[in-house]
């Protein structure tokens, strides 16, 4: 079958990479890819938020699937736009329709639906810059540090969390009075803070069945020790060392069920992925948020671990036969270690010429922010590359991706050196 997948990051390139290993997928379109996934697939310019160039796009191509990536064009209603036009509702789309992508693209949306449901999850509260300081008054009835959450999206940029509670009074003002984070921050969420630790439980859904995927821990902030600002993600570890069948239970029987039936009660269509942003308090999951698509780079140590063939699992999520589907996972742990541009995640320069890709052995490079120019491969984002490797422990695998990032390099290149260390 022809397939076109939406996005351009690590994600999509770790997708592309087990999708071609499918003798299901004939040929796969990527819109508008990188560099990666050039090398395998065939990519496409066009925007992954013009709806009209992507149906034209489609029909042109007699595309059978559209698998999506990044959240945007699903909270934009990607799923819903092929859903009601009668010469595209006979091609699925992997991934949730406009209200189920609300869990993501509204922080309030997704609390009110863990609260309805019973799902474990942080006391809160939302304001607007009409309420704001109310807000304040909030803020001072809980323990610091404080929690504000932008509540629509912000490139996983909008969540800050202050110490002191004139600053956070101050970050609120900033955010609902002085826009900080545009209308993405037209309201905000004030959440209780919980301490333990975090992790993320993958769940591919049918919107009526489920298989959940291996466990991944990543590493937002760009320092080591995890200090800093915060960033896309840093590196990544699975299956997570301190989930056991215990904790796996409570997560599965208290928040994975829960999830899904609550989208069968709400009558939300959703056909993708759930990820759920978990942490470990005492031994007991809390959830911290949802998004509506794999996380990056969680997916290039999730996807490498799947031994099922994914074109048939998304055919399955598409038919609404996922409970005949029996998953397999690799025994062994993956790691992988984000390769950054320097000044990242604030300002950085593009275009800096890579080398050391063809030097690259026992680990696989995933393309997160790279383009081709002139026969070279070369920066063109943030997060540049994810080298992910396998273990028969976590250790061996950390040792082999730190070992092949000594072999690559670009100017003002820059990574975390102890992912997985927390670990130990």
């Amino acid at each position: 079958m022809t397939i076109l997948l939406l996005g351009s990051g690590g994600r999509e390139h770790a997708f592309a990479w087990k999708m071609i290993q499918s003798p299901l997928c004939d040929k796969l379109f990527v819109a508008p890819g990188n560099a990666g996934t050039a090398a395998i697939a065939t990519n496409v310019n066009v925007s992954i938020t013009d709806f009209d160039a992507i149906k034209t796009f489609v029909l042109a191509e007699k595309v059978e699937m559209v698998v999506v990536g990044p959240e945007d064009p699903l909270v934009k209603g990607i799923y819903d736009f092929f859903l009601n036009d009668e010469k595209l509702s006979h091609i699925p789309v992997i991934g949730p329709s406009k209200i189920g992508a609300q869990l993501e693209g509204s922080k309030e949306f997704a609390k009110e639906f863990l609260i309805k449901h019973k799902i474990p999850t942080a006391a809160y509260d939302s304001f607007t810059a009409e309420t704001v300081e109310k807000g304040c008054e909030f803020l001072a009835t809980l323990q610091p540090p404080y929690v504000l959450k932008a509540d629509g999206l912000a490139a996983g940029k909008g969540v800050l969390i202050i110490y002191d509670l004139a600053e956070a009074k101050e970050e609120l003002r900033n955010m609902l009075v002085h826009q900080k984070f545009g209308a993405a921050s037209a309201k905000v969420v004030i959440e209780e803070f919980l301490d333990g630790i975090e992790l993320s439980c993958f769940v591919l859904t049918d919107g009526k069945s489920y298989k959940i995927l291996p466990t991944a821990k990543d590493y937002k902030r760009i320092g080591e020790g995890d200090t800093g600002l915060n960033t896309g993600g840093m590196g990544a570890v699975s299956p997570v060392p301190y989930v056991d069948a215990v904790l796996m239970e409570k997560i599965e029987t208290r928040i994975v069920k829960p999830t899904i039936e609550g989208f069968q009660k709400d009558g939300i269509a959703y056909k993708g992925f759930v990820f759920i942003g978990l942490i470990n308090v005492n031994n007991e999951p809390i959830v911290i948020e949802y998004n509506v698509r794999m996380g990056d780079p969680e997916t290039e140590v999730v996807v490498p671990r799947l031994k099922t063939d994914l074109v048939e699992l998304f055919l399955a999520v598409a038919n609404e036969k996922l409970d005949e589907m029996t998953l397999e996972v690799d025994e062994r742990s993956a790691t992988t270690v984000m390769v950054v541009s320097g000044g990242y995640p604030e300002n950085y320069e593009k275009g800096k010429i890579i080398s050391g890709l063809e030097k690259i052995t026992d680990s696989i490079v995933f393309h997160a922010g790279t383009k081709l120019d002139n026969g070279s491969v070369v920066t063109n984002g943030g997060r540049v590359l994810a080298v992910t490797s396998y273990g028969n422990d976590f250790q061996e695998a950390i040792k082999k991706s730190y070992q092949n990032i000594d072999k690559l390099d670009f100017d003002k290149m820059n990574f975390r050196k102890d992912i997985g260390n927390d670990l130990l």
